[in-house]
């Protein structure tokens, strides 16, 4: 009876010894678990949330709406410099981007040294034809001071309905003299294709020659593109020069649109991946439209990135195209864009793009096959060179300096030309010698 009751006793010190280790384990995962449950971080956000609501010195930058939303805003951007929270007004103008159209006046604006500077104004718009000069300080839109004026704010105020009216006042540095000009907004199309002279004429060179540059990807670019090229090979192209330098990307569904145009129907263009389902997509060339046969040189450069990374990275695993110039970006990630019910917009980080081959594109960059180095005083020459007027918009540098800058060559287009007369020369000459075999077999 003794020897039993000791069993009894030793087996039920092990389960309680088992019971407290066993407890002691699961208070340790769910201390783990709390430090990302979101339970426990929710209550410590309202709780701040409340704290500013209550506290903060300045009663009307608390509401309850300009809170969230600088909270999302910074959470976003806590993630990387692509991701980003949007606000009704700001997701609208977004969306009208990507369209490539809407309505304003035709300048791209930034802040220079403090002030709201007119970057260029686009050629065949209300600005450009009124004489918005780049450089042109804008000192009041509407008869209202700009100094206190966000960027986003001022891009606001100058779009509008189209028809409708803007008074802008500048004061323009090389003359020292203020003006003011009363600028009737119109649908500005963002012209994404372009030929050499920043216009849409596409005319071969004499010696066989097309050049096409394509500034950004949105909406129309691959419509666009086609439709360019057609003209060319109309008017006799042996050869094409793709310029896709200072090309900061778009839509990654345009960028395949593009390569469409020179892969064979099938031929993988680009891949994500990423955590969401599906982990990895593919995007393969259609067919639609085919441009198999012509020599290429595509341009790239560090302001090469995203869509314009997927179009170079592709072009090149396929051996479709020589790349030239300089390393690109980087920047091969994919942001999606989730609308919320309130009208803002989530632009989220998703995934990674990787070439053909499987080469990664973030961080890395396409090398192209042929480096052609050029010195940041002649990147910026040329820059000037393709701006409306070019180096005689520049009223406050010296003569000397504008004749420097006309003078300035595009060493890489230069090169560009060089090499494509070679690639046409030996492409005409393997057709023939394929025609004077085919007439020659039985």
């Amino acid at each position: 009876m003794m020897m039993r009751r000791l069993a009894f006793g030793m087996v039920a010190g092990v389960l309680a010894l088992n019971l407290a280790w066993g407890a002691h384990l699961y208070l340790r995962a769910a201390r783990a678990d709390d430090a990302d449950s979101v339970y426990q971080h929710l209550e410590l956000f309202t709780a701040v949330l409340d704290k500013v609501r209550k506290g903060y010195v300045d009663a009307e930058k608390t509401g309850y709406r300009d809170l969230v939303y600088g909270a999302l805003k910074g959470m976003l951007d806590s993630l990387d410099s692509h991701s980003e929270f949007m606000e009704p007004v700001q997701y609208e103008d977004f969306s009208k981007d990507t369209e490539g159209a809407f309505g304003g006046v035709g300048i791209v604006v930034g802040a220079r040294d403090g002030y709201l500077t007119v970057i260029a104004p686009m050629e065949d718009t209300p600005a450009f034809e009124a004489g918005v000069k780049a450089g042109d300080r804008i000192m009041k839109i509407n008869g209202r001071s700009t100094e206190r004026l966000t960027l986003p704010d001022a891009v606001k105020v100058l779009r509008g309905e189209p028809g409708s009216a803007v008074r802008i006042t500048v004061w323009r540095p090389g003359t020292q003299q203020t003006r003011e000009f009363k600028l009737v907004r119109a649908i500005i199309k963002v012209e994404t294709v372009k030929d050499i002279r920043g216009r849409r004429e596409f005319q071969v060179e004499p010696d066989g020659l097309g050049y096409v540059r394509i500034t950004q990807f949105n909406e129309p670019t691959g419509d666009d593109l086609e439709a360019a090229l057609k003209k060319l090979e109309a008017n006799g192209m042996k050869g094409l020069i793709l310029d896709l330098r200072n090309n900061p990307g778009g839509l990654m569904d345009q960028a395949v649109a593009v390569c469409d145009r020179f892969v064979k129907r099938g031929t993988l263009v680009v891949s994500t991946e990423g955590r969401l389902e599906p982990k990895r997509k593919e995007y393969r060339a259609t067919g639609r439209n085919k441009h198999l046969d012509i020599p290429m040189v595509v341009l790239v450069d560090g302001g090469s990135a995203s869509a314009s990374e997927i179009v170079a990275g592709c072009l090149q695993d396929n051996r479709r195209a020589v790349i030239m110039g300089q390393q690109t970006f980087g920047k091969g990630s994919v942001q999606t864009v989730i609308q919320m019910p309130d009208g803002s917009a989530l632009r989220l980080t998703t995934q990674k793009y990787y070439t053909p081959s499987h080469r990664v594109i973030h961080g890395k960059g396409i090398q192209p096959d042929i480096v052609v180095p050029v010195s940041s005083e002649d990147e910026e020459a040329l820059f000037v060179q393709r701006q409306p007027g070019g180096a005689d918009a520049l009223e406050t540098v010296s003569e000397a300096r504008r004749q420097a800058i006309r003078e300035t060559r595009d060493v890489v287009l230069e090169r560009a030309r060089d090499l494509l007369k070679g690639m046409t020369i030996l492409a005409e000459r393997s057709r023939a010698a394929e025609a004077v075999a085919a007439r020659s077999s039985p």
